[in-house]
């Protein structure tokens, strides 16, 4: 029997909290409707499906790489290890193993099993856009704990993405233990606070 994982990550490009991926196998007797990129969602539409993707898929992993991990490895690495771990935390909960792994975009981890890179596979394939869907619910509620840790910082608006915002409350605050170092942006300010 086939069976497709899909797999996406959320989170590459803000400034502060983990990156996070999510792995999907859907159950085919049950499809998902209104299934899409989750960047091309509504926050309500999105919280509303990760809840119905949790109850039908056949199996679901989330995972995250850390702000301390992603300085240290980079962003794309981090952001393969957090599919490599989404994948092997839905294995390890449902103890099933896909025939066939697809992520988004035009990089692929390594897995045991054939795993295909699809551009914009978040619109084009059901398991990947229910993969970003989750990603993106899971790192959006990491983000509202990171706002209520330094509510000065206004996470729950900006979600850590270099906004006017976030880099004025970055400037008047300084850095958290929870911003990506590596990001120019934070770099900058460090090398000023340092000078």
């Amino acid at each position: 029997m086939h069976i497709l994982c899909g797999i996406d990550e959320a989170g590459r490009g803000p400034l502060a909290g983990a990156v996070f991926a999510a792995a999907v196998i859907l159950d085919p007797s049950r499809p998902i409707a209104g299934l899409a990129d989750s960047k091309k969602l509504s926050e309500a539409k999105r919280d509303a499906l990760a809840i119905t993707i949790k109850q039908q898929a056949l199996a679901w992993g989330i995972a995250s790489v850390s702000a301390q991990d992603i300085d240290r490895i980079n962003i794309l690495q981090a952001s393969l290890l957090a599919m490599q771990r989404a994948y092997q935390a839905m294995c390890d909960q449902f103890h099933i193993q896909a025939t066939l792994i697809q992520v988004d975009g035009n990089r692929k981890p390594v897995f045991q099993i054939p795993c295909e890179a699809i551009v914009k596979g978040d619109s084009k394939v059901a398991e990947i856009s229910a993969a970003s869907i989750l990603a993106k619910t899971a790192r959006d509620a990491s983000l509202l704990e990171l706002d209520a840790q330094y509510p000065e910082y206004g996470f729950a608006q900006h979600k850590g993405y270099p906004t006017a915002l976030h880099l004025e409350r970055l400037a008047l605050h300084g850095v958290t233990p929870e911003h990506r170092r590596s990001y120019a942006p934070v770099k900058k300010l460090l090398i000023a606070m340092d000078s």
